[in-house]
């Protein structure tokens, strides 16, 4: 055999026989998305020939991809301490420090600070105007009172030193770009230059668990801001702070955390972020300690110091996914800026409620998702931890919007009903019939309520006292098998519910008749019946 074969060698496949291989492996049903790209997808285009560096900025606003790993502390010690441990940019909470004494303490000569001062930033800025810093940034937003931050501004900036910071984490694309668009036309407004006002930006995103979708909202971002900045005169490159999202942490299984994390990190690192801030994985329940901040620091390391992600500027470039991905997410987040610029721009918009109506509804289209497990949040609303219990670790309350709060809230009212009663209520599992079917319901059923905390007990005969039994079986034996069983039941005088697992269409009213009280399956909500069944079971608030 010829072991130098090329490509030429093979005959080429066309997409139109990738497209009938794809409906033949799926039988005909029609892909709920876009399932391979080719080389013919990125015609036309417009950024695939620029350099990292250079306008658009689309590969990346430098030629290199050293980010500054960031670590957000709320003392002094902790500050000194974070950067003699690796990191090399710190986030510093001012609180009700004097000012003063923390710009004195700070270790401001080995590495930049960004500052979250909340509504303490005006009068920190006041102080900075005195007292420089050399690197750095400050969480202030200047839209509440242009005029007066625009002297705030003007005062403090520095080729490196960022004070106006976009909190595009709250956002989508669209809306965080028409907010940047609003600052630019506020401050050259009150005499800044194009150039100067984009000089005082930072942009704070979120980094989520959709790991490419992340590579590529970086790069549509970038892209997006220099055409922005080109319009005004500028075409300035975006500076990106990126953290791991703080929508993804859960309390159940917190370690999982770490996972979310390491990928968040990698999509910000590869996606071209200029600061990258690993958020412990312990901070939806308790202040983060040595461990947890360590965890977290060492993750960005391992990515430089093992992975070696610093060494490639934009790894995805050229893949065919990713280019367009990002070319979609370019031209959605485009239509939307275009929307709100016509509507009035940012601030109008805001006023109006349609910003807070959009917010809103994703957070709700988030949560029926997730809700419903149409989204997995592994160890919350699927594949949890039976054994698990969350309610002595927690040591303050997150009030942060957090998707995975849904099913927490369902199983900590488990935990303090527990704790209150001494019991806990006992899911029975019983099973018959079919071998395949029976075992994948009753490890469906055990995922489904162990969700809610609740005791879980496989058995093929009744026993013991439990507070409601699950039948586990295939959809045409559940007739016979729940009349038998809901029969024992109620000659022994016990009026325990039954749930049939599955939803045996041809049957659920005969079911029902029988006096099957519920059907759990894949198109359950089950953020609803869990709360249902935990009322019903006598587990309150």
């Amino acid at each position: 055999m010829n072991a130098e074969l090329t490509l030429t060698e093979f005959p080429p496949v066309s997409t139109a026989q990738w497209d009938e291989a794809v409906r033949k492996d799926m039988q005909g049903a029609a892909p709920k998305w876009k399932l391979f790209y080719r080389a013919e997808d990125l015609r036309g285009l417009e950024y695939l020939d620029s350099a990292p560096g250079q306008f658009p900025y689309t590969r990346g606003a430098r030629n290199d991809n050293d980010w500054s790993i960031r670590e957000t502390v709320c003392d002094l010690a902790a500050a000194r301490a974070a950067l003699d441990a690796g990191a090399d940019a710190i986030g510093f909470v001012l609180g009700a420090q004097d000012i003063g004494a923390v710009l004195d303490g700070l270790p401001l000569d080995r590495g930049a600070v960004h500052f979250e001062a909340g509504e303490r930033a005006p009068e920190l800025l006041a102080a900075l105007a005195k007292r420089p810093v050399a690197r750095g940034s400050v969480g202030f937003e200047p839209l509440t009172d242009p005029a007066a931050a625009a002297k705030l501004i003007r005062a403090v900036l520095t080729a490196d030193f960022r004070p106006v910071t976009v909190l595009a984490h709250r956002f989508s694309l669209g809306l965080a770009l028409a907010e940047g668009v609003e600052i630019l036309a506020q401050l050259t407004e009150r005499g800044f230059t194009a150039a100067e006002a984009a000089s005082a930006m930072v942009f704070s995103l979120a980094i989520d668990s959709d790991y490419f979708r992340e590579i590529a909202k970086l790069r549509a971002t970038r892209t997006l801001w220099a055409r922005v900045t080109e319009s005004f005169g500028a075409a300035a490159p975006m500076v990106i702070h990126a953290c791991t999202a703080h929508a993804t942490k859960t309390i159940y299984d917190p370690h999982v955390n770490l996972l979310r994390a390491t990928t968040q990190a990698m999509a910000a690192a590869i996606g071209g972020a200029d600061v990258i801030e690993v958020e412990p994985f312990d901070t939806a329940y308790r202040a983060p300690g040595e461990f947890s901040r360590h965890l977290a620091r060492n993750t960005q390391l391992i990515l430089k110091q093992e992975a070696w992600l610093d060494r490639s500027v934009d790894a995805a470039g050229g893949s065919y996914y990713i280019e367009t991905l990002t070319d979609t997410l370019c031209r959605e987040a485009w239509e939307l800026l275009r929307e709100i610029e016509a509507a009035g721009g940012f601030l109008q918009y805001s006023a109006s409620g349609a910003l807070a109506a959009a917010l809103a509804k994703s957070r709700a289209d988030r949560e029926a998702a997730v809700g419903s497990r149409r989204t997995t949040i592994v160890g919350t609303n699927q594949y949890p931890n039976l054994q698990e219990r969350m309610l002595p670790n927690i040591e303050r309350e997150d009030i942060t919007p957090r998707p995975a709060r849904i099913f927490e809230e369902i199983r900590l009212r488990t935990e303090r009903h527990a704790a209150r009663t001494g019991r806990t209520p006992r899911i029975l599992l019983l099973e018959s019939g079919d071998l395949k079917m029976r075992k994948a319901r009753s490890g469906f059923a055990t995922n489904f309520f162990g969700c809610a905390g609740f005791e879980m007990q496989n058995a093929d005969t009744l026993t013991g006292d439990p507070d409601a039994i699950v039948l586990c079986s295939s959809d045409a034996e559940y007739a016979a098998f729940a009349q038998r069983v809901i029969g024992e039941l109620r000659a022994a005088g016990r009026s325990t519910p039954v749930l049939v697992a599955g939803n045996p269409a041809d049957s659920i009213e005969h079911l029902k008749q029988a006096g099957v009280a519920d059907f759990i399956h894949v198109r359950t909500n089950a953020a609803e019946t869990l709360r249902a069944w935990q009322q019903r079971l006598g587990v309150s608030q």
